[in-house]
């Protein structure tokens, strides 16, 4: 029995070994991913035609990689568009229109972007801000923990996170306030500091400097043990306020020849519940409550996103280096996107939140090892959605795309980058005037403490234009705007999202041929095109799709 038993351990041994040798054998080829994040970065790069901004290291990634010019997020938010573009399903289909429901959750056996990895042998890791806040699927989505115990400095954890002490004061005194008069409310948006800073320190004391020090150092442990392929995830908060940067970046801009936002007005006949008062923003410390937010302000405000955007940048090149560093950039696809875009004053708002161009085309360029030569620093005007990261990655990967996905592979763009691809992209936001920039309506500690007059001015501008078709339950819970973009014009129907079958209580069309900054809603003086339009935006997103024959 002995002589049995011992044949069958060395049997069921044999056979485990045979087993792990197929799975090595099956990933040993297989490309790593090195997956970055930013967060409510625009297309503000010299790559894309800034003038202004200092991006040297997204700018050469880009000339040597592919940039797409025409980049949509799902919904210009952040955990709507981070759960959309992760599970590969779109907001309505997972059931996340706010920050507040977690994808998981309403979700339960979805499979994820790095949980597909996973499962088909990849090491999952990552460093900073991938999912939103909390929302992070550690048990699901990664294989493993970042190597904290290797990064050579102390993890920031600043008051407020500024590194200056009179700007953590503020921010402990308005903290203090806020809960002395709610002293049952804890609400993130209440007590804020200022919107931003710009300290004399090194970039690991801000929290992305020292994310970028963790994936490095989760990097060389991935290359030491280097029996997996791995998905790399690192994650930039900024240009998210706060615009906490240090001093070096804001020393880069000379600050008389930042430019203003040129298109300062809503758009002419537009919707007004499409815009917001720029709640985001307001909050802050030092900022107007109600009021143009203009003139020098701005200048500065605008210095701080684009020191925050070079800070990044900078943390992106180290991160690059490190991969060749190590031998791994040969065998290392890297895609770069943002979540949404951002308001810099344009249209008269500052932050995300609508269903605008601004606000809803994001930058995104990928490099690939084994790209086609004559691909190589070219840009696409291709329409391409967020969402089309997973089946695109799945792809380059040689992994089969899950059955429930709702994007659509980009890597023929990559062998032929001017392809005819997508007729249209989508996107969508709840009422953003009514609706704070997590998109849940407003709370009634918002309008006490901060806003209660500038959302009465707000709601007066909709009633007038809106006339007997107001009602505050219907615009604040249950309004959707959908926003569809074709190669010239962008549509928004308003509509009860929970009766998709009835008809827009108002429309919007811009041509972007002839008014590319959105000036003027054209839907009036047009409506046989509004009718073809919506006829296409019904047609949904399979409707939509490129020909692949």
């Amino acid at each position: 029995m002995k002589k049995i038993y011992g044949y069958i351990c060395i049997s069921i041994l044999m056979l485990s070994c045979q087993e792990e040798r197929k799975v090595e054998k099956a990933t040993a080829k297989k490309p790593n991913i090195l997956f970055i994040a930013v967060d409510d970065l625009r297309p503000e790069l010299g790559a894309y035609g800034s003038k202004i901004a200092i991006t040297p290291n997204l700018d050469a990634l880009a000339s040597d990689g592919l940039l797409f010019e025409n980049a949509y997020c799902q919904q210009a938010i952040c955990s709507p568009s981070r759960a959309s573009l992760m599970t590969g399903a779109r907001p309505e289909t997972i059931g996340v229109i706010e920050n507040y429901t977690y994808f998981r959750d309403a979700n339960p056996d979805i499979v994820t972007l790095p949980q597909h990895f996973r499962n088909n042998g990849y090491e999952t890791v990552y460093a900073g801000k991938i999912y939103h806040g909390r929302f992070t699927d550690s048990a699901l989505s990664w294989s493993r923990q970042p190597a904290i115990d290797k990064v050579k400095f102390k993890k920031p954890n600043y008051p407020g996170a500024y590194a200056l002490r009179e700007n953590q004061e503020i921010y402990i005194k308005n903290q203090a306030d806020i809960r002395a008069k709610y002293n049952s409310v804890s609400h993130y948006a209440l007590g804020r500091g200022p919107a931003y800073e710009s300290a004399d320190v090194p970039d690991q004391a801000y929290i992305d400097g020292y994310h970028t020090e963790l994936a490095i150092a989760t990097l060389g442990e991935l290359v030491e043990n280097d029996n997996k392929p791995f998905f790399l995830g690192l994650g930039f908060r900024l240009p998210h306020l706060d615009w906490n940067a240090p001093k070096k970046y804001w020393d880069l801009y000379d600050r008389e020849k930042i430019p203003g936002a040129e298109q300062v007005e809503a758009p002419m006949d537009g919707a007004a519940m499409g815009l917001h008062a720029s709640f985001e923003l307001r909050v802050r410390h030092g900022i107007p409550k109600s009021g143009p937010i203009d003139g020098e302000l701005a200048k500065t405000l605008k210095h701080a996103y684009l020191a925050s955007v070079s800070y990044v940048d900078a943390q992106i090149g180290k991160m690059i280096a490190v991969l060749e560093e190590n031998g791994v950039r040969d065998n290392t696809i890297i895609i770069v996107w943002s979540d949404h875009g951002w308001h810099l004053g344009d249209m008269g708002v500052w932050g995300k939140a609508t269903n605008y161009e601004i606000a809803t085309r994001v930058p995104m360029m990928i490099w690939t090892p084994d790209m086609p030569k004559g691909t190589r620093g070219k840009k696409t005007d291709a329409l391409v959605e967020l969402i089309d990261m997973y089946p695109t990655l799945s792809e380059l990967a040689g992994l089969k795309a899950p059955d429930h996905l709702e994007g659509q592979s980009f890597v023929p763009l990559i062998e032929n980058p001017e392809k005819e691809w997508k007729k249209a992209v989508f996107s969508q936001f709840p009422s953003p005037a009514l609706r704070e920039w997590a998109a849940n309506p407003l709370t009634a500690e918002m309008r006490e403490t901060y806003f209660g007059p500038l959302i009465e001015e707000v709601e007066g501008r909709i009633t007038k234009q809106q006339g007997d078709a107001w009602n505050r339950d219907f615009f604040e819970n249950d309004l959707m705007g959908y926003s569809m973009r074709t190669e010239r014009y962008r549509l928004i129907t308003w509509k009860d999202y929970k009766k998709p079958e009835t008809k827009p209580i108002y429309v919007e069309l811009f041509d972007h041929y002839l008014d590319p900054k959105e000036t003027t809603n054209i839907a009036r003086e047009n409506p046989g095109l509004v009718r073809q339009l919506i006829s296409q935006m019904e047609a949904g997103w399979m409707g939509n799709l490129a020909n692949m024959d």
